[in-house]
């Protein structure tokens, strides 16, 4: 399909974030209580962020009752254009009109998204990288990965790193650090080992800066030289560059380099997940592009499509490629509305600089966020390109303040702003912008933010003072 200019036509209440009265409104409320009569006590979002969404538009979102939102969720990071980017719309009408579901069949709109994804590579990855299309989500992908490397190596164990988020598929959570959601699940994946990841504002050897010189890395490299270290040989580690459910951590370059360099020499596959930071959320298409290594195998989906057609995928070193025919299959692995989305979403990538926006954006949501620092509650205040998080922890004691993060989110929510939490006992207030989220955007946004820390931590300080 040749490119368009597509003329992108806004909602008149699409320009400034609006709340009236109490949230939820009526209107909400009552989509609200028919959600809880009606479906799984599993779902998430509404709990902490009480509306139903009527429509949207870029980053905005306007709920049943007309209460206009800036959405810094971004569907959990897969609105990377933000909603119903003109152009992937055209592009997924376009599709709709030959074909929608092709299984694993060659396709013109395949194709093209496949070539469209290869081309965004590093040069040196490209002639040896083969794609195998997945069920599509990120977890699905994730299992797809563990299961190339076990195949190709032989090998059953599997490496992964404390704090890591992979999925909620059974696989996929063997993988994640997060305990909470394995134990009510017994039986998980066997032979799965954690490691320390470089999350050095709270050392996981409790060490200081100034004694630390393992930078965590030392430690899985002791374990897996050590014919005592009680790890066999893995098939794989698994990785994220930033973990983001995890509470936006990037890893140390150091970190990485050395992961990278410890797997070639013992001949383990490295598997990056960039289910969240690919795509150019981390300013490059991919985050590993910033360390200066390239993976064996990584992980991509929620953006793949940049509009929410879902679509999932890893790319391999072809060396891997052993597995038989049907190794990993899935139904709707041939989404073509997908298909035709993605490629038009790297065109517009390319064409308009948004890696070059989430560059300058990221330097100006550290300048803006810089001032909390000095609040007494915030840890730190870290991210990369569009993935940020403020951690929130007692003064004193260090410890995570969830229920002052959940005060910012609710503050932030009904001042016309949604974030998401994340991290140790959700203590991170996390934001996920659409990459192509212009200055004025992120400056209303950051305001918003600040104005609920500050609001968040003076009720503290208000009830501390009430109850001493």
């Amino acid at each position: 399909m040749s490119a368009q200019t597509i003329t992108p036509t806004v909602p008149s209440w699409a320009s400034a974030p609006v709340v009236s009265g109490e949230l939820p409104g009526p209107r909400s409320a009552a989509l609200l209580e028919r959600q809880e009569r009606r479906e799984s006590n599993a779902r998430t979002y509404p709990r902490r962020l009480p509306i139903a969404i009527a429509e949207a538009s870029g980053p905005w979102v306007r709920d049943l009752d007309g209460n206009v939102f800036i959405d810094f969720l971004s569907g959990a990071g897969v609105l990377s254009l933000g909603h119903n980017h003109p152009a992937l719309v055209d592009a997924v009408t376009r599709q709709l009109a030959s074909l929608t579901h092709g299984l694993d069949f060659p396709t013109p709109a395949k194709d093209a998204f496949v070539e469209a994804q290869l081309s965004m590579l590093p040069p040196s990855m490209r002639d040896r990288t083969k794609v195998h299309l997945c069920g599509p989500t990120g977890a699905n992908a994730v299992d797809a990965a563990v299961k190339l490397c076990k195949t190709a190596t032989g090998r059953g164990d599997i490496v992964a790193f404390q704090g890591a988020f992979h999925g909620s598929s059974h696989a996929a959570m063997a993988l994640t650090g997060l305990v909470a959601q394995k134990q009510p699940v017994p039986g998980g994946m066997p032979g799965v080992h954690f490691f320390p990841y470089s999350y050095c504002s709270r050392c996981p050897l409790a060490l200081t800066p100034e004694t630390c010189e393992t930078n965590c890395v030392a430690f899985l490299e002791r374990a897996l030289r050590d014919g005592n270290g009680g790890v066999p040989r893995p098939a794989a580690v698994v990785l994220e560059l930033v973990q983001g459910e995890g509470g936006v951590i990037p890893a140390r370059p150091a970190f990485v380099t050395r992961v990278r360099e410890l797997t070639r020499e013992l001949g383990v596959p490295l598997v990056v997940d960039e289910v969240q930071t690919g795509c150019g959320r981390t300013g490059t298409w991919f985050a590993f592009e910033q360390y200066g290594i390239e993976p064996d195998v990584v992980v991509a989906s929620k953006a793949l499509s940049g509009i929410g057609t879902p679509v999932a995928m890893i790319f391999y070193d072809r060396r891997l490629d052993v597995w038989a025919p049907g190794a990993h299959t899935g139904t709707f692995r041939g989404n073509q509305l997908a298909f035709a989305a993605g490629t038009e979403a790297v065109r517009l990538v390319r064409d308009e600089d948004v890696l070059g926006n989430v560059r300058a954006r990221a330097a100006q949501i550290e300048d803006r966020l810089a001032e909390l620092k000095n609040f007494p509650h915030v840890r730190e205040v870290r991210g990369l390109g569009m993935m940020w998080g403020v951690e929130l922890a007692g003064p004193e004691d260090g410890r995570p303040a969830a229920g002052l993060a959940r005060a910012v989110q609710s503050h932030a929510l009904r001042h016309g702003l949604i974030v998401e939490l994340g991290g140790r006992e959700d203590c991170v207030v996390r934001m996920l912008p659409p990459l192509n989220t212009t200055a004025d955007v992120v400056d209303a946004a950051c305001g918003i933010l600040l104005d609920a820390v500050e609001a968040a931590e003076a009720a503290e300080a208000a009830e501390t003072a009430r109850i001493s």
